[in-house]
């Protein structure tokens, strides 16, 4: 069975063969995997809320993410 560090390495070597536009690319698409798995995330711990009340609540909780020092 292949370990994580393996998986992670291997992860790795893919990466760096991709250009710069590529890799660009993957990071857009992270980022909006990642902004999917947060909404879906809060609409399951909150399902009683509307998608305008979820809308609120997500940005409210990104805003939190920042670092106010910029």
């Amino acid at each position: 069975m292949e370990s994580i560090n393996d998986s992670h390495r291997e992860y790795i070597k893919i990466i760096r063969r991709l250009t710069p536009e590529e890799k660009l690319k993957k990071c857009f698409e992270l980022n909006e995997l990642t902004k999917q798995l947060f909404l879906t995330g809060l609409k399951n711990r909150f399902p009683n809320l509307s998608q305008e009340e979820i809308k609120k609540l997500y940005l409210k909780r990104i805003n939190k993410c920042h670092n106010l020092d910029y």
